[in-house]
């Protein structure tokens, strides 16, 4: 017996998206590309740099960690591309290397310090009272500190290594979690649905979980996409300090660092070339963070 066309042509459509299918998924990124053309550039660079350092085994040309006396201070040259430094390792398998442990430590901190915050700033704006009042003259506190002086305390209170500065750089992202998740959700709380999820018996938790965090998804994911380059450039600067991650594992700062305390003028090549991955990088967060500002931006979203 023949199979009726509907159901072949269903069967067909189920085994082979339509290109209208696939079309509609990439839909909302075209629109965003085509609106934000920098940011989405931005958001292409990132991705670049992403593959990269997860690939950085195969896409470094030598070891990061090698020493090679007979060929230190090399210019840039066919066997070294951006030349090596005052112990004959490469650059740019430093560079490739150290790309892996910026973006690592920036997402990680961003992600900890950040959700800490809009946990606490969602809690805070909705109880209000003696504990909003309480929580406000913690973060007056901690944001008395410049966020690289107070990480650098918390690097001398707990020792360094990867996770402990990750944990510093996390910590004074916290404050500015909080105060823009408490704003929103000082907003939210008088809505009518929120009241009357009050009125029917719901509790706070529930409220908190349900009606008020949702609202504050926006602001949290144009915070933390503006906080990645912040994060990368304290990262650096603990390194470049000497207080970051410790030698020798490569990071963009601390190969800056050791350029300037080995010599009173360092090697052009060991200052330009890590110094290029940290402002491309920190740029490209920056710009994707405006892009995506303007995309929740009622206001903006028109224009």
């Amino acid at each position: 017996m023949r199979e009726p066309r509907a159901t072949l042509a269903t069967r067909q459509g189920a085994l082979y998206p339509s290109l209208g299918s696939i079309t509609k998924a990439w839909r909302p990124l075209l629109t965003f590309a085509r609106r934000y053309p920098l940011g989405a550039a931005s958001a292409l660079v990132i991705l670049a740099i992403a593959a990269i350092a997860a690939a950085a085994p195969l896409v470094a040309p030598h070891d990061p960690s090698e020493v090679r006396l007979r060929d230190a201070k090399e210019s840039p040259s066919s066997q070294f591309i951006l030349g090596t430094d005052y112990h004959g390792r490469d650059i740019l398998s430093r560079i490739v290397f150290g790309s892996r442990v910026s973006l690592q430590v920036a997402v990680l901190s961003v992600l900890l310090g950040t959700t800490l915050g809009a946990v606490w700033g969602v809690a805070s704006g909705y109880k209000g009272g003696r504990f909003d009042m309480i929580s406000q003259r913690i973060l007056e506190i901690f944001l008395s500190f410049p966020a690289l002086l107070l990480a650098m305390l918390l690097l001398v209170a707990i020792g360094a290594g990867i996770w402990t500065v990750i944990i510093a750089i996390g910590v004074t992202r916290v404050p500015y979690g909080v105060r823009v998740v408490r704003s929103v959700a000082l907003s939210v709380k008088e809505s009518t649905y929120v009241e009357a999820a009050r009125a029917i018996g719901a509790s706070d938790l529930r409220i908190m979980a349900l009606h008020v965090a949702p609202q504050c998804i926006a602001p949290y994911l144009i915070l933390a996409s503006a906080h990645l380059g912040v994060a990368i450039v304290i990262e650096a600067s603990l390194g470049f300090i000497g207080a970051g991650i410790p030698e020798p594992t490569p990071t963009w700062g601390n190969m800056l660092g050791g350029a300037a305390g080995s010599n009173l003028i360092p090697l052009w090549w060991l200052v330009v070339f890590p110094g290029i991955a940290i402002a491309l990088t920190v740029l490209a967060f920056s710009l994707l963070g405006d892009a995506i500002r303007d995309a929740f931006d009622p206001k903006l979203r028109g224009r």
